[in-house]
This record gives structure tokens, C-alpha cells and sequence, in this order.
């Protein structure tokens, strides 16, 4: 179902004389879309495009239905009203430059889909609601009550270092399908013992969910919730995401209005599931967001609707009430890679201050770290061999990559969670363990001069080309070098 709806200066013939337009309304024109409708609800979308040779800036949205419906989540704006209906940009989105267009989209309850757009361009008060500028017109401010809460920043400064259950909860096929045994408490006391502080536990969840409206299986939050007490009883911060999940997170236009109201419908399912939980358990949105197969430079509509799963994240955990109110949330660089995140990432808007963390992975160089193929095999100033080593990406390469980010975000009070680094293991060539050991050193010791959280990746596959430090089965360390060499690196 679509409807259109163009502005227009008063005085133009196309105005409609029933709407009353202020005259502040631009040439916007506005499409409601619904997406889909189950009977007792539905979601839809609503497109502005700006027509004009002059940037649209601070625009809103008024609309409303003949019955009784409830807009009962928003994303990529904001809600002013419930009566009229009306919308407003997100901060991050409130100008559409000439000929572009911007989308928002909505979760409603009731059974009138039918909405009729009634206004489409400025506010006619000239407020044009936030304007990005990072004022706190959402209340702003974390104090609860408790004068001793903790900045992203501090809480990073509180975490150490961290490694994760990787190749388990995010197996396709259920927590054992990737060759792994289930996750035990055993494992996570083991971690903790070892000097680990922190854990991330990679999850999918689409596949105990329904395919079409994408209900989770209580069966599989009960099982999550387990292994996250788990980690919580070892006495380590818990970091649950959506991880791959088979993909559906694609950054394009697109698939843009699916992929929010999907992350938005089963983010406000693990939310609310996890709402009483303290601040030992944080969230984190997304995790490798890129479009399948490019692993260039991202584009502006890539990065731009990238950005936009990160504020529907956001506002949908928010909205959910509890100790989600406030808790720490961790949200996602383009294809968490450095530079991207330096370059294009739009932190989201929050209804608090401070309690937002930026998360990027590193792996460079890639034909040292993860290319079981390639000769490389020695790395940094320790290499002897040239053949076996490259130029680039060492550790003064290192060293300026983690300072971009203190630069970009720690020093602007955004904490930085380095979510995943690693060497595959090459056990058949001679002397490249000391090389492995090396690099997950340095990168530790770096990762935290520079204030980064460094979780290490462990898949749980100890053979050839593998990245798992520890023994799921035994619970063992199964390189005590390289654990020590990163937790050790915590002074």
C-alpha cells in the first residue's frame, strides 16, 4: 500500500485546499509505504525526497489514521507526538540534500494501516526538532540517582582484556553444528582464571526464530541467558550481539526499511528478555555490517544506512525500559574496520549521555593473520626473513590505527571495544608460533596503551589454521604463550 503526498509553497496549484500546509513546507514529497500487515499490526516505512535545487534541512512528518493505531517503535527518526502523529529526523539525517531522499521507518499496533499523510516538510513552530547539535533534548544525562555512574571511557578503563566464544552461539545450525561442545560454566572459570576479564558471546538468532515475523524461540533466549550467567558468575563483563546470522544485514537502500524493522522487532525481543540485568552485560547491535562480497571503500548509501542500523539499535533497546534505559551499547563501524569507522561512522543519538561504545576488529596483515595460504609467516621488527614478512602493516602501522581511534572517539568520550584480533595457527611451519605470539603481544599491549578493550577471537578449532587458544572440550589452555602474552598485558 503507497500513498503520496507532495509540499508545496501555498498558492500551488497542486495543493490540496482541504490541508491546511504551513508555509514553510518545501517541495518534499513524502510516499507511505506499508511493508507488512499481520491483521493486529503492521510496519511501514515513509520516504522524503527532496525535488528541489536547495538542501532540505530540520524536516517532519505529521499523518494519521481513521482508527485506532499505535506507533510502537520508530527508527532513523523520532516521535514527537502521538496525536496528531508526528515525526521528526533523527539528528543525524535532518538534511535531505537536493535530489536525495531519507526514509523513516515504524512498528504500529491496531488494525487501520491506512495512514494519510497530512504535513511533509519543515515544522510549522520552526523548531524542526533536534538538530543533531548533541543537546539533551532527550533528557540527556545518566545519573538514575547514582552520582558514581560510569562513562563508556571509565568503563572501558575497568574491563581489561577479553576473549570470545566464537563459532558456538553464532553457529548456524545450533550452538554444536561448527564442531564446538556446548559452552559450560567450567570453560568461562577457566577463562577467568586464565586473567581474562571479559567475554563476548557471538549469537545467532534467526534460526530459532520465525521466518516471517521473526519471533524468537523462548527455548533459545533461555539458552543464551544461560551461558551469559555463565560468564557472569565467572565474575567477567558479557558482551551478546547479533552476529553474521546468515547475512540479512545488508546496507543498501534496498533492503534498507527490512533490515530496521527486522533488527528493531528481535533487538526489542533480547532486550527485553535481558532488562533486569546490571551493567556487567552490555549489547552490541551488529557485528561485520557490508555489503556481501565488497570489500572496497564503502559508498554513501552504504555507510549512511549502516549508520542507520546502529540509531534504530539504539532507540529500540531504549524503548524497552529497565536497566535497558541506561545500559551500555556498543554499536559498529563500516565492516568494523578502523578506518571506515574513523572515516563514515554517525555515532547514534541517545537519550543519555556517555554509555555508548564504538567497536572495530583488526586483522592486518591479512596474508599473516588469516591467509592459511599465503608465505607470509614472520611479521613485525622481529622478522629475519623478507620473503616471509611485508612492509606494511606493522607496528608502527599499529600504533597509528589504534590512535586514530583515541583521536576519533575515546578522546571525544566514546568508548572503543577492538571486538575481534587474531593469527591462525601454522603449526607445520617452523618458527611461526614465536611470530603469532608476537603479534597478538604487541597488539594487546597497544590496543591498551591507546584505550582500546582488545577481545581476542577464538573460534574453538585447535588444528591447522586455527584460532582457539583454549580446550572446549578439556577447559586447558592450548597456547599458555600467547594467553599470557595478552593477559599479561594488563598492567
Amino acid at each position: 500500500m503507497r500513498h503520496t503526498y507532495l509540499s508545496r509553497p501555498l498558492g500551488s496549484a497542486l495543493l490540496l485546499l482541504s490541508l491546511v500546509i504551513p508555509f514553510k513546507a518545501l517541495a518534499l514529497e513524502c510516499e507511505y509505504i506499508v511493508l507488512n500487515n499481520w491483521g493486529s499490526g503492521f510496519t511501514a516505512e515513509v520516504v522524503l525526497t527532496n525535488s528541489t535545487e536547495a538542501a532540505v534541512t530540520d524536516w517532519e512528518v505529521v499523518w494519521q489514521y481513521q482508527g485506532s493505531t499505535t506507533i510502537s517503535h520508530i527508527w532513523n527518526a523520532e516521535l514527537l507526538s502521538e496525536s496528531p502523529i508526528r515525526a521528526s529526523h533523527a539528528g543525524w539525517n535532518a538534511t535531505i540534500a537536493p535530489g536525495s531522499s531519507t526514509s523513516f521507518g515504524f512498528q504500529a499496533t491496531g488494525s487501520d494501516s491506512d495512514g494519510v499523510i497530512t504535513q511533509c516538510g519543515l515544522s510549522d513552530d520552526g523548531s524542526g526538532g533536534d538538530d543533531g547539535s548533541g543537546g539533551d533534548d532527550n533528557g540527556g544525562g545518566h545519573d538514575g540517582g547514582d552520582g558514581d555512574a560510569l562513562s563508556s571511557v571509565e568503563l572501558t578503563q575497568q574491563m581489561g582484556v577479553g576473549w570470545n566464544a566464537g563459532n558456538s552461539l553464532d553457529a548456524i545450525g545450533g550452538e554444536t553444528a561448527w564442531g564446538n561442545p556446548l559452552l559450560t560454566q567450567e570453560l568461562f572459570d577457566a577463562v577467568k582464571d586464565a586473567g581474562f576479564d571479559n567475554v563476548r558471546l557471538p549469537v545467532a538468532w534467526s534460526q530459532f526464530s520465525d521466518a516471517e515475523n521473526f519471533v524468537i524461540k523462548e527455548s533459545w533466549l533461555a539458552r543464551v541467558e544461560e551461558v551469559v550467567n555463565y560468564a557472569l558468575d565467572a565474575d567477567l563483563y558479557v558482551m551478546i550481539n547479533i552476529h553474521w546470522d546468515e547475512g540479512w544485514m545488508q546496507p543498501t537502500y534496498d533492503q534498507q526499511a527490512y533490515v530496521n524493522n527486522r533488527l528493531s522487532i528481535m533487538w526489542e525481543q533480547i532486550a527485553t528478555h535481558f532488562k533486569d540485568y546490571d551493567d556487567r552485560l552490555l549489547f552490541a547491535g551488529t557485528n561485520e555490517v557490508m555489503v556481501e562480497g565488497d570489500y572496497g571503500t564503502p559508498t554513501y548509501e552504504y555507510y549512511t544506512v549502516q549508520n542507520g542500523f546502529n540509531q534504530t539499535f539504539v532507540d529500540t533497546v531504549r524503548q524497552t525500559g529497565g536497566n535497558n534505559d541506561d545500559r551500555f551499547l556498543i554499536v559498529q563501524g563500516f565492516n568494523t574496520n578502523i578506518d571506515h569507522a574513523v572515516n563514515f561512522a554517525q555515532m547514534p543519538t541517545d537519550t543519555v549521555d556517555d554509555r555508548l561504545l564504538m567497536e572495530v576488529h583488526y586483522y592486518d596483515p591479512y596474508n599473516f593473520t588469516l591467509n592459511g595460504d599465503s608465505n607470509i609467516t614472520q611479521w613485525g621488527a622481529i622478522a629475519t626473513d623478507p620473503d616471509k614478512s611485508e612492509t606494511w602493516a606493522n607496528e608502527t602501522y599499529v600504533d597509528a590505527q589504534f590512535q586514530k581511534m583515541k583521536s576519533r572517539f575515546i578522546d571525544e568520550g566514546i568508548g572503543v571495544i577492538l571486538g575481534e584480533y587474531g593469527v591462525i595457527s601454522r603449526p607445520s611451519v617452523p618458527d611461526h608460533e614465536t611470530y603469532r605470539v608476537y603479534w597478538n603481544q604487541y597488539i594487546t599491549e597497544s590496543a591498551l596503551a591507546h584505550g582500546l578493550v582488545p577481545v581476542y577471537w577464538d573460534n574453538g578449532y585447535s588444528a591447522e589454521h586455527g584460532l582457539a587458544i583454549f580446550d572446549r572440550h578439556t577447559t586447558q589452555p592450548l597456547y599458555p604463550a600467547i594467553i599470557e602474552a595478552i593477559t599479561g598485558a594488563v598492567e
